[in-house]
């Protein structure tokens, strides 16, 4: 059964989840290191862990399976999930796969050396409409390629 469990700490998506995953009647689990608000529906759970440095990241691991779905902005996160089987999708839409997610993990690593050299500076673009709709748009082929 497909799954969707969201590293929710700063997921800007969280309603846009609710709404598919109600549709689809696909369960959520939001993982986070501090309380949040969600609704008192069924099929919605949150799970607050420690704040350990990626506690959440550990969590999510530890218990997605082959073909169910996580979204994170996590990159070695997203590595450790494909690992096993897990479909994986920002919050602005990118899909993460076996062959892409190399060149993300390495594009990191970059951007953070170019950060620590004082080469860099600023964060990711902001995040936008066109960015909610191609999120929306990504959970539903990955829930059907789930199913």
């Amino acid at each position: 059964m497909t799954h969707i469990y969201v590293d929710a700490d700063a997921c800007p998506v969280k309603e846009e989840i609710y709404r598919v995953a109600k549709r689809y009647e696909v369960p959520v689990t939001l993982v986070a290191n501090s309380w949040m608000r969600t609704p008192d529906e069924a099929g919605i759970e949150f799970v607050q862990v420690g704040n350990g440095f990626d506690e959440a990241d550990d969590w999510i691991v530890e218990r997605v399976n082959r073909d169910e779905i996580v979204v994170t902005t996590d990159i070695p996160l997203a590595a450790q999930c494909l690992e096993k089987g897990a479909r994986v999708v920002n919050p602005k839409g990118r899909v993460f796969s076996e062959e892409s997610i190399g060149e993300a993990l390495a594009s990191r690593e970059v951007s953070a050396q170019m950060r620590e050299h004082g080469m860099m500076s600023g964060g990711p673009a902001p995040f936008g409409k066109t960015d909610r709709s191609r999120f929306l748009q990504r959970l539903d082929d990955l829930i059907h390629a789930c199913r």
